[in-house]
Formats: C-alpha cells, sequence, structure tokens
C-alpha cells in the first residue's frame, strides 16, 4: 500500500485544484477578468492536514485498517512458509507417500493462491476506504469553502503544499481561518468516535 499521509496530502491538493476552478467565486471567471481584480488566498496543505480533525480522525482510522492488514497477510505467510518448511522436511525424510504429497502440495498451492486473493481483496477495500475518505473530505472543504467565500469574495484559493509556491504574501494565507471553520462544522462519525476512543483511551 502506498504511503498513507502522501495520498491523503496528494487528495487535499487535488481538492484546492477543484476549489480553484469551481468553489472560490462558484462560477468561472470571465475571461476579460484583468489579474489587477483579482482576490487571492491560499491554504496550507500540511497544516490543514495536521489541524483539521476530520483529517487526523481518518488518517488514524486508515492506519489502523492498514495495520491490521498487514497484520493478517503477515500472519497467513507465515503459517504458508511454515507448512512449505515441514513438507519439504517430510519429503526429504520420505515420510509421505506419492499420493499423499500431492495432496499436500496441492493444499500449499492453494493456500499460496488463497493469500494472494486475500490481498488483493482486502487492498482493494482499502483503496476504497481510501478513495470514501477522499471524497469525504472534498466535499466537507468545497462546501465550506463555498459559505466562507460569500463574504470574502476571492477569486482563487490555492492550496501549497511543501514548495509548490515558490513566493507567497503571509497576509494571503487563510489557514487558520479554514481549519478553524472546517473544526467548527465537523460532526465525527461514530466509527471514527469509537477508533479515537481506542487510541486516546477517553
Amino acid at each position: 500500500m502506498k504511503n498513507l499521509k502522501t495520498v491523503l496530502a496528494a487528495a487535499c491538493v487535488l481538492v484546492f485544484a477543484a476549489c480553484n476552478n469551481k468553489q472560490a467565486g462558484t462560477e468561472t471567471a470571465p475571461a476579460n477578468v484583468k489579474s489587477g481584480d483579482l482576490k487571492i488566498a491560499y491554504v496550507e496543505i500540511d497544516s490543514l492536514m495536521s489541524q483539521y480533525q476530520f483529517c487526523k480522525d481518518y488518517t488514524l482510522l486508515l492506519t489502523k485498517k492498514g495495520e491490521n492488514i498487514r497484520a493478517t497477510l503477515n500472519q497467513k505467510a507465515k503459517t504458508l512458509d511454515s507448512d512449505a518448511q515441514e513438507f519439504q522436511r517430510k519429503l526429504q525424510n520420505n515420510a509421505y507417500t506419492q499420493e499423499r504429497a500431492e495432496q499436500e502440495n496441492a493444499r500449499l498451492v492453494k493456500m499460496q493462491q488463497d493469500l494472494q486473493a486475500l490481498q488483493e481483496r482486502l487492498s482493494n477495500e482499502f483503496d476504497a476506504e481510501t478513495a470514501k475518505y477522499n471524497n469525504a473530505m472534498r466535499d466537507s472543504i468545497t462546501s465550506f469553502l463555498k459559505i466562507y467565500n460569500q463574504d470574502k469574495g476571492y477569486s482563487l484559493v490555492l492550496s501549497k503544499a511543501g514548495d509548490n509556491m515558490l513566493l507567497a504574501d503571509p497576509s494571503l494565507d487563510i489557514t487558520n481561518d479554514v481549519v478553524a471553520g472546517l473544526n467548527k462544522r465537523y460532526v465525527p462519525s461514530k466509527e471514527l468516535k469509537e477508533v479515537n476512543a481506542e487510541t486516546t483511551g477517553k
């Protein structure tokens, strides 16, 4: 599985790329708008990811699910490896009849196929869960920006991730406003509350 934080941060950048085209001014700006008429702001993606409770909760949830998947696959792989080594040992000691050896070999092949199928299924489920999170995050951000921008009137809201912006005036940074507004609106799901409670012990 891909690095979780990288995937989520990339999704967050895509959210703001979409916002740039759709949400900042509700409609696409007319072609004759002059650059001097543009009102621009930006959001620090790293800060959003670390401070928006929704991102924190879902990162925790996906991390836990990823760890459970790895643990499950590792355990089954260990069992397969142990059984394969035992098969080889008995085979070398002539402990099997030809028929029994063929049966045991077929069982090990089936175990390997089942493990590969399980790995693919769990990976697909994890990818689907990540996509679900990305969609929910996108919806929450775009929904908030629509309301936030009614008073602000920004023509463009940019995402600042790492060094993708070479220079930016700090006065254009609306990260704190966006994070505060998002957190105020955020209501965690039952699943996220349970995971948070397990982790924090509260």
